[in-house]
């Protein structure tokens, strides 16, 4: 191969190689962009020392920064699973709506199924996992699982904020997991 020709084919490979790398990151953005329900946003924080003092008034979040690892990096699935559940949620409240469910007949069952959810995704946590978490429930609203349909109708005054309620998710706790929810489009 004639001289002239070598080079042009040296100088255009890292060109392409450029090409290349910025297409598939620009997709890669864009399928990131459009990623929904459970999202892992970092890796894991190391664990803290128990002695260091929490930065969050939540009991759950000072609970999750000392695990070791690997119970943290199972705390992270387990908080996806239920992520998972609330896109459960999703779908029978939109099937609910389309059936011509009331705003109290769906979210007295997106309540009851939050319920259910916190229940599965506690049957893969260690008792003092759970104890944390029912203390802070029974503390905060006089029952294990948090609060019932009457109570958040009471605080909020409509149904429709109540089946919000219900499918929110604590952004504290998704913090520390290094984990944000999406919901999904139903």
């Amino acid at each position: 191969m004639p001289r002239s020709l070598a080079y042009p084919r040296r100088a255009l490979l890292p060109f392409v190689a450029a090409v290349t790398l910025l297409t598939t990151a620009s997709v890669s953005l864009a399928d990131a962009a459009q990623a929904c329900g459970s999202v892992i946003t970092a890796p894991l924080a190391r664990p803290v020392s128990a002695d260091d003092p929490c930065p969050s008034a939540d009991p759950v979040v000072c609970r999750i920064r000392v695990l070791p690892m690997d119970q943290k990096v199972e705390a992270q699935r387990t908080r996806m699973r239920y992520h998972g559940l609330l896109e459960d949620m999703h779908r029978t409240e939109a099937a609910m709506r389309e059936a011509g469910a009331t705003d109290e007949e769906i979210a007295r069952e997106m309540v009851d199924m939050r319920n259910q959810a916190k229940e599965i995704t506690r049957a893969g946590m260690t008792p003092e996992e759970v104890r944390v978490l029912e203390e802070r429930n029974i503390a905060k609203y006089g029952n294990p699982l948090g609060p019932t349909a009457d109570q958040l109708y009471a605080k909020y005054g409509s149904w429709q904020q109540v089946t919000d309620a219900s499918m929110r998710t604590s952004y504290a706790v998704d913090r520390e997991l290094s984990l944000e929810y999406r919901p999904c489009p139903v």
